[in-house]
């Protein structure tokens, strides 16, 4: 599997990322995940290699948080994960994967660990 990374042009954490990645000889697959978002099963593998809940890299400061019932804390797991596909703005950015293993760039040198 390629590396790629869960990017968004408008954020100035997953630039850096970008950034950090490229400086650092790579060139990953970049998938603006606003315009493409993960289907449900890349997502569930995502936090799967992340090691963490669904509920770990929400941004439950966006509008579409509450908009979308996200903040109901009686949702399953695959309830949260269907959600976030179909709001992608509230999953948190950059997400970096390489293979299996996977980091947030916040900071953005948490992806060398992975690289």
């Amino acid at each position: 599997m390629s590396l790629v990374i869960y990017h968004n042009p408008r954020c100035s954490k997953s630039r850096q990322t970008l950034q950090l990645i490229e400086e650092h000889g790579q060139q990953p697959d970049v998938i603006e995940y606003l315009k493409t978002p993960p289907s449900v099963e890349a997502l569930t593998a995502i936090i799967a290699a992340l090691d963490v809940s669904p509920r770990d890299i929400i941004r439950n400061k966006e509008a579409e948080y509450k908009e979308s019932g996200l903040d109901n804390q009686d949702l399953s797991d695959s309830e949260i994960i269907a959600l976030m596909v179909a709001n992608p703005k509230v999953i948190e950015r950059p997400i970096v994967v390489n293979g299996d293993k996977a980091a947030v760039g916040r900071p953005p040198e948490n992806v060398l660990a992975i690289l």
